[in-house]
């Protein structure tokens, strides 16, 4: 898989086993502006869970992305950083319309959040996926993504018949470009984690949602309490039995050396204002020459 040209740059990265690295941004236009440049990032999450869901604003900050110049220098139409989305809803409200109005705007990922059981991770990546007859290769999970893909081929820049072809879930489709990534962020879900990632094909990620579940374990925000480590722990090694990516939403500068020798590969470092985790993650990883240009834009960390 690493051998196929990629408009995911995050998909890139993990199909040539190497770590992607990415980080939370607010979805406004100038946030986005500062990622329009090759910022060493693979890819940004744009947070609408704790911010505000607007379809509009999300599409604004896609085009504002798009850097024309850099386009045409690079000869490819791949987005030197990926724009990727968490919506709103919990797991077990078992939404889809938010993940397809995302996908139809053209991002690239959907971060699903609190994720507890295997019908909830099923939903969401169902969500993300064209529908198909049964017989089918690749028909499970079954999709149920409504088809109006006018806008994102347009954004990726590819015909409709070939988005149609890229627009399916990585890596149970090996040329997928759709990255599908389940938080688990209490310990229903990390019960549940097994039989997601057994039974659930098309997860290309697990990203730690290490903040609610610290709430749970009784020790808020507490990033290093043995507690807490433990339990994150668990979640590396159900993924890794797997072969599933499994994110860390706090790297930085003190804790990126340990958490790649842990195992994470989806490393969510501060935004585009301060970026001394990723640069030192860049350097462990042996990425450094994928750092430039980086801009000093203000960004929130969540």
């Amino acid at each position: 898989m690493a051998d196929i040209p990629r408009l995911n740059g995050v998909i890139g990265a993990l199909a040539a086993g190497k770590p992607a690295f990415t980080a939370f941004s607010t979805p406004d236009v100038t946030s986005a502006l500062a990622y329009s440049t090759n910022t060493g990032y693979d890819g940004i999450v744009f947070e609408m869970e704790h911010n505000p869901w607007d379809g509009p604003v999300l599409r604004d900050c896609l085009q504002y992305m798009l850097n024309r110049g850099q386009i045409a220098k690079s000869g490819s139409l791949a987005p030197p950083v990926t724009p990727m989305v968490r919506v709103p809803p919990n797991g077990n409200e078992m939404a889809q319309w938010q993940a397809k109005q995302a996908l139809d705007l053209g991002v690239y990922g959907v971060v699903w959040p609190h994720i507890s059981s295997v019908e909830e991770a099923y939903n969401a990546v169902a969500a993300c996926r064209y529908p198909r007859m049964s017989d089918a290769p690749l028909y499970e999970p079954a999709g149920i993504r409504g088809d109006g893909p006018t806008g994102a081929v347009r954004y990726w820049g590819i015909s409709q018949q070939e988005y149609y072809q890229k627009a399916d879930v990585w890596p149970l489709a090996p040329e997928g470009e759709i990255l599908v990534i389940l938080m688990i962020e209490d310990t229903a879900g990390m019960a549940a984690l097994p039989d997601i990632l057994k039974n659930v094909p098309g997860v290309g990620a697990v990203l730690i949602g290490e903040g609610d579940l610290s709430q749970e374990l009784g020790y808020p925000r507490q990033y290093a309490h043995p507690v807490v480590l433990e339990a994150m722990a668990e979640i590396v090694a159900n993924c890794k039995e797997n072969n599933v990516a499994v994110g860390h939403p706090h790297v930085n500068a003190g804790n990126v050396e340990r958490i790649l020798d842990e195992g994470y590969t989806f490393l969510m470092a501060a935004p585009v204002r301060s970026t001394p985790g990723l640069d030192k993650g860049l350097e462990l990883s042996g990425r450094a020459d994928g750092d430039s240009d980086k801009p000093t834009e203000p960004a929130p960390s969540y």
